[in-house]
């Protein structure tokens, strides 16, 4: 073990966990300064924290520095040579920050969240009332003086039916499902809560702003900006020119060629065109919109790669000892019910959702094609390990009132907001603004898109979307999706053992607030 002296240790104590054990995590230090050391730590024959003391220490930012001074000069140097200089992007993976987005539309957090490798948070109109104020005044929307007096008028419109609508509804929510014993009263409260604002988010505006939360790695933030650069939609442009600053004030190495004449402008250019070019063929080959548009929800499954052989095969790779080829043929000649017998063996009891099977499920894939309301959109598409594709958001495929908002006596009321909304898409697309013109449209119209995954994240998505206290539209879609693939392999859809088919009316979140009051009555 290696051993430091007095001096060392000193040096070593602020910016390490631990100074002698074998694991140990870094501490305040500059995201350039600990990305360059691992890039380095490759090529260095001793340990990380001798690497430190021999070529970092001393180039570090003094403490109470100047805020520009956010990079020890040894890192920003081997960062632009190794990065910048020679193009190893892994080096950008090293190295991560927390970024809030705050007062975004939700059209917005969707081109935010489009890129894959980071992580984000974001808002819920499941837990958050959107009938009170803005800090500044008025309702919580998007705000431009390009879309004109009539976008204002409109989404105004919209907010005072969902705040008149929110009472009534929450009214008819308590007295529609009976308290059971023992239900604590706080827990009931938040409930009924979410229940109402699961009913109403389809009347909120896709301008409706949210906050976010993102966390990245440096690369992922170097892409997302320049993707929100190349967007023809203003608030997307300004979102990433507000990002670049952000990311440049704690690690600017990291998001150097963004600015670099030749790098990021040739990267921004390329973008904007490949989305140009995409726009003609779709006009010229006519597929631009719909002449007769679906009118309900929909989920397909259009194309699977792979089969319960290969899915077997695959499994049972790691502890063989022979080619795959050998083990498919092996395989193959299993009755059905021994397959069958041995996935179930393979994939084992698992007590919960969070016990999932092997790689071996990623060996077959589906895709599906999905049509449902933009609320469902939004929370499926946060999905992470999957291709997910969407179309714009328009008025084409339609619209409905849930049922229960009808029974609440909101449903004519809601129907109203439907199609003030829809008046103001068309009336901003005939103005020209066919990038802006999604913001008018409320989140319970329609979207077309595209879940492309592995048989390992079909079973986390449909386990988790079909759960009781889910949101009852993106349900339906999990629970579909579950179908599809029984039809088509049933074997698979067997050991997803924990997709919820219940569809009997429930207040959704009363088990999980109950939990909640319990487990906060424990820890008091």
């Amino acid at each position: 073990m290696e051993t430091f002296t007095s001096d060392e240790r000193a040096l070593l104590a602020p910016h390490f966990s631990n100074v002698d054990g074998p694991v140990f995590a870094l501490v305040d230090l500059p995201e350039t300064v600990k990305a360059a050391m691992f890039a380095r730590y490759s090529r260095y024959p001793g340990t990380l924290r001798r690497l430190f003391l021999d070529e970092f220490a001393a180039s570090l930012p003094a403490r109470g520095a100047a805020d520009d001074d956010v990079e020890g000069a040894r890192a920003a140097e081997l960062f632009e040579r190794i990065f910048v200089g020679y193009g190893d992007d892994s080096v950008a993976q090293l190295g991560g920050m927390h970024v809030a987005v705050e007062w975004c539309s939700n059209v917005l957090t969707k081109i935010l969240q489009r890129p894959r490798l980071a992580g984000y948070l974001e808002q819920s109109t499941r837990y958050i009332a959107y009938d009170a104020p803005m800090p500044g005044g008025g309702y919580r929307y998007y705000r431009d003086e390009s879309l004109g007096a009539e976008y204002a008028a409109s989404m105004d419109f919209l907010f005072d039916s969902y705040s008149e609508a929110l009472p009534r509804v929450s009214a008819w929510v308590d007295a529609s499902y009976p308290v059971t014993e023992g239900e604590p009263e706080a827990a009931r409260r938040r409930a009924v809560k979410a229940k109402a604002l699961d009913l109403l988010r389809g009347l909120l505006p896709a301008a409706s702003l949210s906050h976010m939360g993102i966390y990245a790695s440096g690369q992922a933030y170097e892409q997302l900006i320049m993707h929100l650069l190349a967007h023809p939609l203003p608030e997307a442009r300004a979102c990433g020119r507000q990002l670049l600053e952000a990311v440049k004030s704690v690690m600017p190495s990291f998001v150097s060629r963004v600015e670099r004449e030749g790098r990021g402008d040739v990267w921004i250019d390329y973008l904007s065109e490949r989305r140009a070019a995409e726009q003609r063929w779709v006009e010229r080959l006519g597929l631009d919109r719909e002449e007769q548009a679906e009118a309900h929800s929909s989920v397909r499954l259009v194309h699977v790669d792979g089969d319960e052989n290969q899915l077997l095969a695959a499994l049972l790779f790691e502890a063989a000892g022979v080619p795959e080829d050998r083990t498919l043929a092996t395989v193959e000649t299993l009755s059905d019910e021994d397959r069958a017998a041995m996935l179930a063996d393979l994939v084992g009891e698992r007590a919960n959702r969070r016990h999932r099977p092997g790689r071996g499920f990623e060996a077959v894939r589906y895709r599906f094609e999905i049509v449902s309301d933009y609320g469902a959109f939004r929370d499926l598409q946060r999905h992470r390990m999957l291709t997910v594709q969407w179309q714009g958001l328009t008025p084409d495929l339609g619209a409905e009132v849930p049922e229960e908002v009808v029974a609440a006596g909101c449903g004519e009321l809601y129907e109203r907001a439907l199609d003030r909304s829809r008046v103001e898409y068309q009336r901003l697309r005939d103005a020209g603004l066919v990038d802006a013109a999604p913001y008018a449209l409320c989140l319970g119209y329609r979207i077309r898109y595209v879940l492309d995954m592995n048989a390992r994240e079909a079973m986390h998505l449909t386990e988790l979307r079909s759960a009781r206290e889910g949101h009852a539209s993106y349900r339906a879609v999990a629970q579909a999706m579950h179908d599809a693939i029984a039809d088509i392999h049933p074997s698979i859809a067997a050991t997803f053992r924990h997709v919820d088919h219940s569809t009997e009316p429930r207040l959704e979140r009363i088990l999980a607030e109950i939990r909640g009051e319990s487990r906060a009555q424990l820890t008091a």
